[in-house]
């Protein structure tokens, strides 16, 4: 993957038919599995599936299901699996993008309450804590 989001939007705009893009462009296109993609996540940072499912604050079950892709999580659950992986904000960016969820927004508020907690490297409990004195839904509502 060497193009940017932005060149890649370029060539589809101009492309005649959408085959010629998807043939051509193939090596630039994200088709992985959300399980693929955190499992990816886990081994370049070294860390045990268990302790991110615990860290993230969700039912071991469930989080399992996520990891195996028996489940799909919501993004706020999603977000939450980041802040326990320790991602950046830019890793969390691909990540939401990847798996076809709206990124965190800087424009909306608890999204900005998000960035900020990503950027100050907050556990999930900091987070929810930060949300709720702040008048925002936490990680864990629906």
């Amino acid at each position: 993957m060497n193009k940017n989001t932005q060149e890649l939007l370029k060539l589809l705009k101009n492309s005649q038919k959408i085959e010629n893009y998807l043939s051509g462009q193939s090596n630039e296109l994200m088709e992985i599995s959300l399980p693929q993609y955190l499992e990816k996540l886990l081994k370049e940072k070294n860390l045990k599936k268990s302790q991110c499912i615990l860290d993230a604050n969700l039912q071991r079950n469930y989080g399992y299901q996520i990891f195996s892709g028996e489940r799909t999580p919501s993004r706020d659950k999603l977000i939450s699996l980041c802040i326990a992986m320790h991602l950046t904000t830019e890793e969390t960016h691909s990540l939401l993008c990847a798996t076809g969820y709206a990124d965190l927004y800087p424009k909306h508020r608890r999204d900005s309450i998000l960035i900020f907690a990503l950027e100050k490297k907050l556990n999930v409990l900091e987070t929810n804590e930060l949300l709720y004195e702040l008048e925002e839904n936490s990680l864990d509502e629906k």
